[in-house]
């Protein structure tokens, strides 16, 4: 034990002489990654199975340093800006769900002229995770110009934000392409609202390639993350025409998310409505299974995720998670694999952008 002890020192001491601390601390918590003989151990997935053309370590020739760059910019930004990781898990669902895993969300115009998936209603949290993923690209062009896509840039930085929040590393198969167009009026109806039923998310799921499981998976990202008071209001304050309060809420929740968000007049609203309010007040900024077990308890606080446990299946399916956080840790990583092959383009599809948010 001493001798073992005596090594680890020595190994720290090594790693703070020849580095920084915080480059240490990153490379001591981020050991050899696997290379590509060396198989994943995570179940596959249901999407591009033998015919994938995506690839494991994609660009291990071509730009064989792209994801340890990846990582370390990660690592070092989420240190300095802690809600960076759940913008990253977020853009990239929201990337994926309209259009295709392409970067289209990264655009700020297309050739066409008309308004792009960035200026939709939805979009407005990530204005922080754009200019971070100009810097990336950045970052990746000086080492390997015109090489990595920034498809792949957002898959690949999203997985380290998965890492960083507590969760195992995965291997993301690379590949994607970017696309050439993108369309704000493509958002309504890819993405769930936070006031979306059950019916309409299960079926906007589906029409991905993605299971019910992967959608309850998936929704164990708001785990970390935050959202504003205006996605409240309807569930607090104008539920139905006969129920001015959403009645699967617990009433002490109730309390408490009308005390972050409360009623009031026309110039005090416009202030409220952009309050933030954890997604899960515990442990926010941690990828874990207390997001299932306060949604049994009626402690959701999007209405949308309540809807999880409005049904006997994905009731089940919340259950299960609640009461075995390493299942749901690996189905997680496994889903986010599954998220970032939706309708990718490869080979000579798209183009690899030299400016994530335009094209050519």
């Amino acid at each position: 034990m001493e001798a073992a002890a005596t090594i680890i020192t020595a190994v720290v001491i090594l790693c703070w002489l020849q580095f920084s601390s915080v480059e240490c601390h990153w490379r001591l918590r981020n050991p050899r990654q696997p290379n590509q003989t060396e198989a994943s151990t995570r179940p596959q997935g249901t999407l591009l199975q033998s015919n994938d053309k995506l690839q494991d370590r994609f660009y291990r020739n071509t730009c064989p340093q792209a994801e340890n760059i990846i990582a370390k910019s990660v690592y070092d930004a989420v240190l300095v800006q802690p809600g960076l990781a759940a913008g990253l898990i977020r853009l990239h669902f929201h990337d994926c769900f309209v259009n295709g895993c392409d970067a289209s969300i990264l655009l700020d115009t297309t050739p066409s002229g008309e308004p792009v998936e960035k200026t939709s209603r939805a979009n407005v949290f990530a204005s922080q995770i754009f200019k971070y993923i100009d810097r990336l690209k950045a970052d990746i062009e000086r080492e390997c110009p015109g090489v990595v896509s920034c498809a792949d840039i957002l898959a690949y930085a999203t997985r380290e934000a998965v890492k960083e929040e507590g969760l195992p590393y995965y291997l993301v198969p690379g590949g994607r392409r970017d696309g050439l167009s993108s369309s704000a009026s493509n958002v309504a109806g890819n993405i769930p609202s936070p006031n979306e039923s059950l019916k309409n998310m299960t079926q906007i799921f589906l029409t991905k390639g993605l299971s019910i499981e992967d959608m309850v998976v998936l929704f164990g990202a708001h785990s970390i993350g935050h959202t504003r008071c205006r996605s409240l209001f309807k569930r607090l304050y104008n539920y139905s025409s006969t129920q001015a309060q959403d009645p699967s809420m617990d009433f002490a929740h109730s309390l408490y998310l009308k005390g972050l968000c409360p009623k009031a007049g026309p110039l005090l609203q416009e202030v409220i409505d952009k309050v933030m309010v954890p997604l899960e007040p515990i442990t926010p900024s941690r990828l874990d299974t207390l997001y299932y077990t306060q949604l049994l308890k009626g402690e959701g606080v999007l209405q949308s995720d309540q809807a999880l446990t409005n049904n006997p299946t994905t009731n089940e399916i919340v259950k299960r998670f609640s009461q075995n956080p390493l299942e749901w840790g690996a189905r997680f990583t496994n889903a986010m694999i599954n998220l970032g092959k939706v309708d990718v383009l490869t080979g000579q599809e798209g183009e690899i952008r030299r400016n994530c948010r335009a094209v050519n």
